[in-house]
C-alpha cells in the first residue's frame, strides 16, 4: 500500500475527480506490467495507484482517508481499500485504461476492412488540365454469393457461444481483472457454423476492379487522393477501408515546376542576342509565345510571360512562365562564316564584349599582385 494515496497519484488533496481521473490513468499506463517488464517495481507501483485510485474516486472513502488515513481500512474498516473494481466508477476507468492499452474498443461485430495505396504517375501535361484516370485495383470485395456475410445462403451466423455476443472475454490475472477479445469469434460475436462454399466464411473474395479517378487541375507530385470505402472489404459484411492514390508527375522535356509557375531554357543565336530579335517559346497548353530580345542580351537573363504557368489547384488563374535564354556559341562554320568572324574581331569586335574585357583586366591585376609579392 502506497504511503500517500495523493502523492501515489501525483496530485493536491484539493484535486477534483477529474483531476485525480486523469492523474491515474497517466500513472496507470506508465506503470502498467507489460510496459515494464525489465522492472521489477512497476507492478508495485501499479497496484499502489490502482489502490489509490479506489479509495479516491469514492467519495464516502475518501472522506474516511481523508480524517483517519490508512487506518480506516484496516481490521476491515470501510470493507478494505481493496474491495473490488465494482465501486465507485473504477473498473470503468481501469477498464477504459485497458482498451486504450490493448489497441482497441469494446465494440462487437465484423472488423473494418483494411485500407489501400495505389501508387499513380501522370504527364504535366494532365496535372495542368485535370484528367479522368482509369486504374485497376486488385483487392478484396464482398462475396456475391452470401452478400459478404460468409455463411451458406439460407443460413446465417449464430451468436458465440464463449462471449455470448460480446466480443470479447474476462479472465484474471492475478490482482486483476482483465478482458481482451473473444478467441472464438475475433471479437465478432458472432461465428459461422455453415459457411459459404464462395468465400469459405470469410465474406470476402479477391477480384480486379476498374476505378475512375478524378485528377483536379493544379495538382502536385505528392498529394494524396483519398476514395472513401474503396478498400478492401471488410471480413463477413465489415465496413470497406478506404483507398488513396498518391501522384506522382513525371518530369517533362521542356518545362520544370515550382509551384504554379513553370521554368524553361531556350538557346538563342548569337547574332539575335547580340543584335536584338525576337523568337516564340511554348507553353504547357500547347501554345505559344513571343519572347522579344533586347540587342546585347546575355545568357541567363530570364523573360516573365504572366499566367501561362500551371493551373493552380483549387484557385483561380495561373502562375507565370519564365523563360531563360542560353546564348549558343556558333559551331561547324564555313570558310566564308570563318572571315567574317575574322572580320569583326579585326573591327574591334572584342572590344564590344566588357565582362570578358573586365574580367581578363582583374586577372592581370591578381597575377601583378602575386609577381610583386
Amino acid at each position: 500500500m502506497a504511503e500517500d494515496f495523493y502523492q501515489a497519484l501525483g496530485v493536491d488533496r484539493s484535486a477534483d475527480a477529474a483531476a485525480l481521473k486523469s492523474a491515474f490513468r497517466k500513472a496507470a499506463m506508465m506503470y502498467h506490467p507489460d510496459r515494464n517488464p525489465d522492472d521489477p517495481n512497476a507492478e508495485k507501483k501499479f497496484k499502489e495507484v490502482n489502490e489509490a485510485y479506489e479509495v479516491l474516486s469514492d467519495p464516502q472513502k475518501r472522506a474516511a482517508y481523508d480524517r483517519f488515513g490508512h487506518d480506516a481500512f484496516r481490521n476491515g474498516g470501510m470493507n478494505g481499500a481493496s474491495a473490488g473494481f465494482g465501486a465507485g466508477g473504477f473498473s470503468d476507468v481501469f477498464e477504459d485504461i485497458f482498451n486504450e492499452f490493448m489497441g482497441g474498443g469494446r465494440g462487437r461485430g465484423p472488423g473494418r476492412g483494411a485500407d489501400l495505396k495505389y501508387s499513380l504517375e501522370i504527364s504535366l501535361g494532365d496535372a495542368f488540365a485535370g484528367k479522368k484516370a482509369t486504374i485497376k485495383m486488385p483487392g478484396s470485395v464482398a462475396c456475391e454469393t452470401c452478400e459478404g456475410a460468409g455463411a451458406k445462403p439460407g443460413s446465417a451466423p449464430t451468436t458465440c457461444g464463449t462471449c455470448r455476443g460480446a466480443g470479447r472475454v474476462r479472465f484474471q490475472q492475478g490482482f486483476f481483472t482483465m478482458e481482451r477479445t473473444c478467441p472464438d469469434c475475433g471479437g465478432e460475436g458472432r461465428v459461422i457454423k455453415d459457411p459459404c462454399t464462395e468465400c469459405g466464411g470469410a465474406g470476402r473474395v479477391r477480384k480486379e476492379r476498374t476505378l475512375a479517378v478524378d485528377i483536379p487541375a493544379g495538382i502536385e507530385s505528392g498529394t494524396r487522393i483519398r476514395l472513401a470505402g474503396e478498400g478492401e472489404a471488410g471480413p463477413r459484411g465489415g465496413p470497406e477501408g478506404d483507398l488513396y492514390i498518391f501522384v506522382q508527375v513525371k518530369d517533362h522535356e521542356i518545362f520544370e515546376r515550382d509551384g504554379g509557375d513553370l521554368y524553361c531554357a531556350a538557346p538563342i543565336p548569337m547574332t539575335t542576342a547580340a543584335l536584338g530579335g525576337e523568337f516564340e517559346a511554348p507553353t504547357i497548353d500547347g501554345g505559344r509565345v513571343k519572347i522579344k530580345v533586347p540587342e546585347g542580351a546575355q545568357s541567363g537573363r530570364r523573360f516573365r510571360v504572366k499566367g501561362k504557368g500551371m493551373t493552380r489547384l483549387n484557385q483561380k488563374g495561373r502562375g507565370d512562365l519564365f523563360v531563360e535564354i542560353h546564348v549558343e556559341t556558333p559551331s561547324g562554320l564555313n570558310a566564308k562564316q570563318r572571315d567574317l568572324l575574322k572580320q569583326f574581331c579585326e573591327a574591334g569586335g572584342d572590344e564590344a564584349c566588357p565582362e570578358s574585357k573586365g574580367f581578363f583586366a582583374r586577372a592581370k591585376t591578381f597575377w601583378d599582385g602575386l609577381a610583386e609579392g
